[in-house]
């Protein structure tokens, strides 16, 4: 019985590993200093990704403010009605398919979370009736469900709703 050699199991673990070199891609968007690309001037920050979208917060517009960006097509997607120049964006997330987009916002010192959805270009305040601080909005695959922390108690909880904004868990 012949023995595989170091070398012949150093060659074959190198073409192994470069055969899969398709994953992960790396995606290099240029800086387009115009504010009209992934990239510009301003800070982007929180960064979430449904494929073909990329969905952040850049405060380029001299306010703090929820992008999307296509990939794809590479170039910022409208979101009339999402942005106000009274709120402080932040930590945003987006369904599977794009529809809804999900963030925390500062208004006059109160947080909220908000629903945005690009259909109907409404967007919905989730935790209006909250009396507490709320951050760090996630959405489910579907759009069905929207998890965020709530401060009540002294401590930070977990809280899930529809979209509508009805409790449907409270961890």
């Amino acid at each position: 019985m012949k023995q595989i050699t170091p070398w012949a199991i150093a060659y074959l673990t190198l073409n192994l590993l470069t055969a899969c070199g398709g994953y992960p891609r790396y995606l290099n968007f240029p800086f387009d200093s115009g504010g009209r690309g992934l990239n510009s001037p301003a800070e982007e920050l929180t960064p979430q990704i449904a494929s073909p979208y990329v969905v952040f917060v850049s405060d380029r517009n001299s306010s703090q403010a929820v992008y999307l960006f296509d990939t794809q097509r590479r170039r910022l997607v409208d979101l009339p009605g999402l942005n106000s120049l009274n709120e402080i964006a932040s930590h945003p997330a987006i369904t599977e398919d794009g529809r809804y987009i999900v963030f925390s916002a500062s208004r006059q010192g109160k947080s909220d979370i908000y629903l945005y959805d690009r259909e109907t270009q409404q967007k919905r305040n989730l935790s209006e009736s909250l009396n507490f601080e709320t951050r760090n909005p996630t959405i489910s695959a579907d759009g069905d469900r929207i998890a965020f922390e709530v401060a009540q108690n002294g401590q930070w909880d977990i809280m899930v709703v529809d979209r509508s904004g009805a409790v449907l868990n409270n961890l």
